[in-house]
């Protein structure tokens, strides 16, 4: 599986507005947009870090995965996201190494496909794999 690079960190926050009043006004961050991808019911505000970005995250209604999170643990660091270039190969060799993948591909913020890894599988890191 080589090819990789780290895509994005992604951060659950309470309210993307109040996590850009950190990011973009006082550490000085560009938003590169927002979203919201509705299937996920979620908020997504993306902000410049080199080659690689910050993934915030608000939830659109408490039940949804995010909604979860931030009721049970709060903000703070929810998945780290790299880009592979052949997702199902990639998906095909995790499963078959025993790795538990939570999803089929689907697609998500810009338009992306994307799975996710169960931290189990992992060392303990929610771990999304998005193709190029």
């Amino acid at each position: 599986m080589g090819g990789h690079r780290i895509d994005h960190v992604g951060v659950a926050v309470k309210s993307v507005e109040e996590a850009l009043k950190f990011y973009r006004d006082i550490v000085g961050m560009e938003c590169l947009g927002t979203e919201t991808v509705a299937g996920e019911k979620v908020r997504v505000a993306m902000l410049g870090a080199g080659e690689s970005r910050i993934e915030l995250l608000e939830a659109t209604e408490r039940d949804s995965t995010i909604g979860k999170f931030v009721e049970k643990r709060g903000g703070g660091l929810h998945h780290v996201a790299l880009k592979v270039p052949d997702l199902g190969a990639a998906a095909e060799r995790l499963r078959a190494a025993g790795a538990r993948v939570m999803n089929e591909p689907r697609i998500g913020a810009g338009g992306h496909r994307y799975i996710f890894v169960h931290p189990a599988s992992t060392g303990g890191v929610l771990l999304e794999l998005i193709e190029e």
